[in-house]
């Protein structure tokens, strides 16, 4: 009997308790849950705000994944330290746990500026968990005034969510665009003015130079008061105490296919990790729900004992603001970069694609993402754009494009996952 150990509840731990249970029915599985909560959907604590869902049926799974499964699960503490010679783990309440396979599945945390004058803000927030949005929530008026820092995901997730409840969002962000790190300027400019038509404002090209009470002072000169704060700058992935244990860490924990760590039977996955991007062709991190669910149960199944490895990894996000939807995946490669570039543009909606050496690595879509699926098998499975009807493809996504053979291997595919 094994001793497995989970760092993390989030959806990568419950991918890895599943791939370990699809292997070893029997063996103890031991979650450590910073959080009080059982694994939910982060990114519906928008919709929550917004009133469209209850905390309740923000839970990933049944109430009784954990009994079912045969898991402990230790509420409200989180890894201080990790020895991997003695196979022991030293959690914030003082005790130790002892383990034979290790996950890492600890996530990521907001990124905090050293803002001057940040500690003078009285009303000041982040927003990733459901107790960051119960307590942004508790400060929110019909009249409050709220500036959010930073126009990426979470930012502009999190005005979607309060647009209702206050008098005035206020956006900013030192990138020249919206959503800067996954979206060119076309592209970013439709989102932004989506969300200006809703009453959004927002500052770009700009950062907070010192906060004064509720009053923000601009590198511009320019000024902004305000009653609540949002700081939604970023992210970073939760690696301290993996890295102080010596294993290999860059932007997050370095793992392989398998989701091995540098450090021996210790696993990672999820937003904490830096896994492999099949599009680039590079390591990267990956921090989006899919990956982490899939990343997770590949731990498991190799923690428990079998050989399993993921290699079409890609970076891929799928939004909504308002009823404006958006869709990217993969690499973008223009000519400049050896690439080339497809542009398909209507009066409210835009395709971009983006292929090199013959197959499909990227695409951005704009109220365009029915049957996107299509595009990202083709990244994934580095499909040859001469072995399908690409003209087709290019103007709508469909099977029929492929080949006999491609399309009975994916409806096979598809019914051995249901």
């Amino acid at each position: 009997m094994k001793q497995y150990v989970i760092i993390g509840n989030g959806v990568a731990a419950c991918g890895c308790i599943e791939g370990i249970r699809s292997v070893d029915k029997e063996s103890s599985i031991t979650v450590v849950s910073k959080e009080n909560y059982p694994v939910y959907g982060r990114p519906l604590i928008s919709y929550y705000l917004e009133g469209y869902t209850t905390i309740d049926k923000m839970y990933y799974r049944q109430p009784d994944f954990y009994e079912t499964n045969q898991c402990k699960v230790l509420y409200g503490v989180e890894a201080k330290s990790l020895n991997p010679e003695s196979k022991e783990i030293l959690l914030s309440d003082g005790s130790k746990l002892k383990y034979d396979k290790l996950c890492v599945a600890s996530g990521s945390s907001p990124f905090v500026p050293p803002f001057e004058g940040l500690e003078t803000v009285e009303k000041k927030h982040t927003f990733m968990t459901i107790d960051d949005s119960l307590e942004l929530e508790k400060d929110l008026t019909k009249d409050s005034k709220v500036l959010i820092i930073g126009a990426g995901l979470i930012g502009l997730k999190c005005a979607e969510g309060i647009l209702n409840r206050v008098k005035k969002i206020t956006v900013c962000d030192m990138a020249d665009r919206v959503l800067s790190s996954i979206m060119d300027e076309k592209c970013a400019s439709m989102v932004q003015t989506h969300l200006e038509e809703k009453g959004i404002e927002f500052i770009l090209s700009d950062s907070v130079k010192r906060f004064e009470g509720n009053k923000a002072y601009f590198n511009s000169e320019r000024t902004e008061e305000f009653d609540c704060l949002v700081l939604a700058v970023g992210v970073r992935a939760n690696t301290g105490f993996v890295k102080d244990a010596k294993a290999l860490v860059n932007r997050g924990i370095v793992v392989d296919t398998s989701m091995k760590t540098s450090l021996e039977d210790v696993y990672a996955a999820g937003d904490c990790t830096e896994s492999y991007d099949s599009s680039s062709g590079t390591n990267k991190v990956m921090a989006i729900l899919p990956n982490a669910y899939f990343e997770g149960k590949c731990a498991g199944e190799n923690m428990a004992g079998k050989d399993t490895g993921l290699e079409n990894e890609i970076p891929m996000n799928s939004i909504g603001f308002f009823g404006f939807h958006t869709m990217s995946a993969g690499s973008y490669y223009t000519e400049e970069s050896g690439g080339k570039e497809y542009v398909f543009e209507e009066k409210d909606s835009l395709r971009k694609f983006y292929t090199k050496d013959g197959v499909l690595t990227g695409f951005i879509l704009i109220n365009a993402t029915d049957k996107a699926g299509i595009y990202t098998g083709l990244i994934r499975n580095k499909v040859k754009l001469d072995t399908v009807n690409w003209e087709s493809l290019l103007a709508e996504p469909k099977l029929f494009a492929f080949s006999r053979a491609y399309r009975d291997e994916v409806l096979a595919n598809k019914k051995q996952s249901n």
